[in-house]
């Protein structure tokens, strides 16, 4: 069985071979990585320009910049690394022509078409899918033409290389080498473009601290109501909400440690001030928003929704308890 192996292996003799079977199968792996992160920041460019009117504003905007963040964060580790061992092997092919015929590296090219073909496919199914669900939007035809550049760059460069076509034209120009040059500049410029879009790292801190207020405001509304309900009457002060035994803490502002200001305005009606240092309507992203007709906005108990939009500065939401959404509880019997 083992002289059966060895016969099929090929004639070249080649001591680092160990190493170049470590190099190719980098190679496959930052590839397909790479090509998974670069469509992924390429759609969720089409979703915020080309928003669907069905989607969820406040969740899918969120979901959308976040995922642009963890391409653009593994792009930026992964596609230096694609880039840099497919340029040693190639040196190494030039240097070693012999090489070319390694069956090892035959196999490992055609595994690499191999797996991004079924990423290429598995991305055409569940565009398909969408649009059988009746998306035939300019979303859905700009994620098509993505899909077919990344699967028109992986399998024109392997295929060459698998064939070893001649890559000049009559003038002398190389072609295939161009191309890669494009691609190579293209997802630079990507990149740089997710930086645009997601904004900086130091906004994107400032937003989760406005994001962590408005989520604080949101359960002392619930809080409040439920108060409320128990008593008949809103409270006077935040203090009244605390309670040791369920654990209720009054939240402070996450930056300054200042308490969140509130008021009541009359039985049924009361405010919530905080302040805030980016507006809602940039949403981390420079002012662009996917869908700028929805507000920003939470589920409010009892099924009615409360917009919490805000700009840099002191904010105040004023709330009114509908006593037929939020009925009073009855006195329990001792």
């Amino acid at each position: 069985m083992v002289d059966q192996i060895n016969k099929n292996l090929p004639v070249v003799s080649s001591p680092n071979l160990p190493r170049d079977v470590f190099l190719y199968l980098l190679s496959i792996v930052t590839l397909v990585a790479s090509a998974i992160s670069f469509g992924i920041l390429v759609f969720q460019y089409i979703n915020v320009y080309f928003p669907d009117l069905l989607s969820d504003y406040y969740f899918s905007s969120s979901s959308y910049y976040g995922s642009i963040r963890q391409a653009l964060a593994t792009l930026i580790v992964i596609f230096p690394v694609y880039v840099w061992v497919s340029r040693f092997l190639k040196k190494d092919i030039d240097e070693n022509p012999e090489k070319r015929d390694l069956k090892i590296r035959k196999w490992l090219l055609y595994f690499t078409v191999f797996v991004a073909a079924l990423v290429i496919i598995g991305d055409l199914v569940a565009l398909i899918n969408t649009f059988l669900n009746g998306e035939l939007t300019s979303q859905f035809i700009l994620k098509i033409l993505t899909i077919f550049f990344i699967a028109g760059s992986v399998f024109s460069y392997y295929f060459s290389e698998l064939r070893e076509l001649r890559t000049k034209g009559k003038n002398g120009l190389d072609w295939i080498g161009i191309y890669k040059w494009v691609v190579v500049a293209v997802v630079i410029l990507a990149i740089g473009f997710g930086f645009y879009v997601a904004g900086s790292p130091q906004n994107q801190r400032t937003v989760r601290l406005d994001e962590r207020r408005v989520q604080e405001l949101s359960s002392l509304q619930s809080q409040i109501i439920n108060y409320w309900q128990k008593k008949n009457a809103l409270p006077q002060n935040l203090d009244q909400l605390a309670n040791d035994i369920l654990g209720i803490v009054i939240p402070r502002d996450p930056k300054t440690g200042a308490s969140y200001e509130y008021r009541t305005l009359d039985n049924l009606k009361f405010e919530l001030c905080a302040t805030f240092e980016t507006s809602s309507s940039q949403d981390g992203s420079r002012g662009l928003k996917p869908i700028p007709a929805l507000p920003m906005s939470y589920p409010y108990p009892g099924g009615e929704i409360q917009t919490w939009q805000h700009n840099a500065e002191r904010t105040c939401f004023q709330r009114t308890i509908d006593p037929d959404l939020f009925q009073l509880e009855k006195p329990r019997p001792l």
